[in-house]
Parts: C-alpha cells; structure tokens; sequence
C-alpha cells in the first residue's frame, strides 16, 4: 500500500484562532491565489523554499561546501546566496548552525504528522480543541489533506480547515465528511477588483460558499481587512449581504490587515508590494462590523 505524503511548511501547537479550543495547526503547502499581502508566501509555492535571514549568518561557509549548484558563495569574507542557482534540496539547511538558512516544505506522512497534532490530546479534550488544516491552503493538496482529516476523525478528533475554496466542488465534497468546521476567506464580492488583488476570479470560490451553506456543516466566513482593497463599508457590506443567507454560518469575522510577515519575504527574496500600508485602525474596524452586523449576522473582529 503506498503511502500519503505531503509537503507541510510549520505544524503550530496551542493555536487559538483557528477554530474552537486550543488547536494544533498544520500548514500544507500551496495555494492558487497570490494575494499581495499574504502574510505566509512561504506556502504559496507548492514546492520547498529556501529562506534566508542574512542577520543570523556568522559567515561560517558550511553552506559553500556542501552545496551542490553553488548556490552560496564567500565574497571578502562574507556569505551571499544566489537564489537563481539553488534547487532547494535543503542540505545547505542541515549544515547552517545559526539558523540564517532555513527550509519551507518538508515531506512528512500522515502517521508523521499524526504523532505531532497527537501530543496535545489532552489539551484537546480539556478546551473543546483540535487540529486544524491551513496554509497556503489544504485544498492544493487534498489527497493529503483527506489522509490526515481522516486519520483525525479516526482518533477522536475535532477538524477544521481554512480554505478560499478556489477548487472544484468534488474537492470540498471529498473532505467535508472528515471535517466539523470548515473556516472559509472571502476578501471581494467584485469579481474584477477580486482578479486584480488575488490573481484570480472569485466566481468559483462564491459558488462553493453558496454549496457550503447548504452541508450543515458549520461555517465561519473570514475577511482580512486589507486597505486600498475592501477596507470600506460598500465591500464589507456586499459581502455581509451575501453570506447573511447562510443557515450554518456560525458567525463572520473581520481580521486586520498587518505587516508581521514582512520578513519572510526578504527572507524569500521577494518584494513585499504590501510595504506601504498600515493596519487598520480600531475604530475602522468597529465601524465596518457595525456596518456587517445590519445584516442580522454574528460578527467577530
């Protein structure tokens, strides 16, 4: 029998945000939208990724010796890492003591992950807990995702996921039976300013919104408050009126824009096109959940 693996970037214990109790919080690594403010571009790519923190580097040269595509190399003394040459195969990780090279993806299987959300049973079954699927986002790599929510069912264990649900239906069909709460992002009801932002269309994602209020399973509807994006009453309104219809929806929740994974984006070589934006105020905040709540829903911010 073969067996399930995938790529997974972090597993994050006594996580509090991502579904009832205390969680622990896996992160698979994919995902098909390219948000600009994505505040983990580790897993957007589907395959690892080196990350590269020049301020922990004591210019050892471990990695110059044990690299097979000199990748790294020692210019008057000091470390510098040619991204362009690198294949990710991690070995440079292995030798970097201080932690300046690190990798975004490692192959576990199921029972390997299995054997770390499993550590906190008890923290489980005391706070109403469980595990949780994240990422980038679990529906990339579903097979996977359906091995380990099965095996979590199989133990006893409460399930969610945190998903855009920018996937074909027979995707979301496939794991709902080993999922008790599905947790689902929708940032624009404006399709055209949604492709603008994110890449891609949204006409997928609010068909499988409108499919998901009908399983009875219960659903929380999830909008980062991006500025320059939907930080406004018309966008928090449009989409207050569209989930307003939802019979499982258990309640939405806004989540303030902010900047604390901008490191991991010089980390990763990239531009960070989010740099010049602030988070949103409190009072911004509570004005645009007002706004929501005219809609007879329950809301969180």
């Amino acid at each position: 029998m073969m067996t399930i693996r995938g790529l997974v970037f972090d597993i994050q214990r006594f996580c509090v945000h991502d579904g009832p109790g205390i969680r622990t919080t896996v992160f698979l690594k994919g995902c098909s939208l390219r948000c600009f403010w994505c505040q983990n571009p580790e897993g957007i790519s589907i395959n690892p990724v080196i990350m590269y923190y020049p301020s922990k580097c004591i210019n050892c040269g471990q990695c110059v010796l044990i690299c097979p595509k000199n990748a790294h190399i020692m210019m008057n003394g000091k470390h510098e890492f040619l991204r362009n040459r690198c294949d990710s195969c991690g070995k440079c990780v292995e030798k970097c003591y201080s932690g300046a090279l690190q990798i975004a993806g490692k192959l576990m299987s199921v029972d390997e992950v299995m054997v770390e959300v499993l550590k906190d049973r008890k923290f489980y079954e005391i706070s109403g807990g469980g595990v949780t699927l994240s990422g980038g986002d679990p529906v990339i790599q579903y097979e996977f995702s359906k091995a380990v929510l099965r095996k979590c069912k199989a133990e006893g264990l409460h399930t969610a996921i945190e998903t855009a649900a920018n996937c074909s239906w027979k995707v979301l069909e496939a794991l709902i039976p080993f999922i008790d709460i599905i947790i689902m992002d929708i940032k624009l009801i404006d399709n055209e300013k949604h492709k603008k932002v994110t890449g891609v269309s949204n006409t997928i994602i609010l068909e499988n919104a409108k499919k998901l209020s009908q399983t009875g399973k219960p659903l929380i509807i999830r909008t980062p408050i991006i500025p320059t994006v939907n930080d406004n009453i018309e966008a928090v309104k449009q989409i207050a009126e569209f989930i307003a219809p939802f019979p499982n929806l258990q309640y939405y929740e806004l989540i303030p824009f902010h900047r604390l994974g901008e490191g991991k984006y010089h980390a990763l070589g990239l531009e960070y096109a989010a740099s010049g934006l602030k988070t949103p105020s409190q009072e911004k905040m509570a004005q645009l959940a007002e706004e929501a709540k005219k809609y007879c829903i329950k809301v969180k911010y």
